[in-house]
């Protein structure tokens, strides 16, 4: 096991990275449908039992549809666009915050043709995400709103 810690000071740059942080796809092994996002392991802190990670999607990007058992909270950093958390859709912007609790549908969407950023922190011992059935689809999709948001793909 890696037991190297990260510096303690890591200097922001440009364009919404950091000093001493990589940054990822998404998604490893890109079994579930998302576009145009990356991620960023800001913390990852056995100590404190959380991890911070900033994700960000292009203009029109858009996460995966999921949901799983952990909990986690996002803070919009950068841009806006639209959330879907359990039966509703809600525009977004910078310095909103959102919580998403377990089991919950959730997916976020730049929809103003700029990117998305945001700050999302969860638990370091965590489930893996459940994807929606067609049955879970048909479901979500039988609520207008939630039809227009997922028909933005």
């Amino acid at each position: 096991m890696d037991t190297e810690q990260p510096p303690l000071f890591r200097t922001a740059r440009d364009g919404f990275r950091w000093d001493a942080v990589s940054h990822q796809p998404y998604k490893q092994d890109g079994s579930a449908p998302f576009k145009d996002i990356s991620r960023q392991v800001l913390f990852h802190e056995d100590s404190l039992a959380c991890e911070l990670r900033y994700f960000e999607m292009d203009s029109n990007g858009y996460s995966t549809l999921e949901r799983h058992e952990h909990a986690h909270g996002v803070m919009i950093l950068r841009g806006s666009g639209e959330c879907l958390v359990g039966d509703e859709v809600r525009r977004v912007s910078q310095f909103d915050l959102v919580s998403i609790p377990s089991m919950l549908w959730h997916q976020f969407r730049a929809t103003n043709g700029e990117p998305l950023g945001f700050l999302c922190m969860v638990n370091t011992q965590r489930d893996r995400p459940q994807l929606p059935s067609e049955d879970d689809l048909n479901r979500l999709k039988s609520i207008p709103p939630i039809a227009r948001f997922l028909e933005q793909s």
